[in-house]
């Protein structure tokens, strides 16, 4: 893996584990000792992340994004314009064995002697993530989804503990899951939409702003 890589992806998720806050100066010197490389490769990492929205850089001088209500309320109508075509594209495209063998899993359920894993806390939400950019198969939605996800990550960071939100948010993947699997496009775009309406309405309630 190139030094740039090792750098953008150690970054990038202590941004999104909050290791890295809101407001945090990215100084290429400091930041380049910390993940032991050079600063061509923090400066690249730095320009990836800006890209995603991560971070926000003048010049020589880069911070990482910061983050208001206003900032969550927005990304979530971002998401929620995004996902609800994925979902509909997904449903007019799908392979139905593909997703009638996630929506067994689901119904299966988490094995309940497994301990959450802080970085995956959703149930096979990364699963069906990518069984619905590959249904969809549109690479310029994919990408764009694939930015505001690292944003989103972020954002979830303090509504993870929430038990119950955990259960109701696996409720409504399988929800999202039959409409897909049945080929039904209205469904699909109206269950992810409650979803992500659902989810927005905890983090706001949970995020420390």
């Amino acid at each position: 893996m190139r030094a740039s890589d090792v750098a953008y992806e150690q970054l990038r998720q202590e941004i999104i584990d909050w290791v890295l806050k809101p407001g945090t100066l990215l100084g290429e010197i400091e930041t380049a000792e910390r993940v032991g490389v050079s600063r061509t490769p923090i400066r690249e990492a730095l320009t990836r992340l800006a890209a995603e929205g991560l971070v926000t850089a003048s010049g020589r001088t880069a911070i990482v994004a910061p983050l208001s209500r206003k900032h969550v309320i927005e990304l979530f109508e971002l998401r929620e314009a995004l996902e609800t075509q994925a979902a509909r594209l997904a449903a007019r495209r799908r392979d139905p064995e593909r997703f009638a063998t996630l929506l067994a899993e689901f119904r299966r359920g988490p094995d309940p002697g497994q301990a959450v894993d802080p970085r995956r806390p959703y149930f096979l939400s990364s699963e069906l993530d990518a069984a619905i950019d590959e249904a969809a198969d549109s690479r310029y939605l994919r990408s764009a989804l694939e930015d505001v996800r690292g944003q989103m990550a972020r954002v979830r960071f303090y509504s993870r503990s929430n038990s119950e939100r955990l259960h109701r948010a696996t409720l409504e993947h399988m929800q999202i899951v039959e409409a897909i699997h049945s080929g039904d496009e209205l469904f699909a775009s109206q269950a992810t939409a409650v979803h992500l309406r659902n989810s927005s309405a905890n983090v706001l309630k949970s995020l420390p702003l």
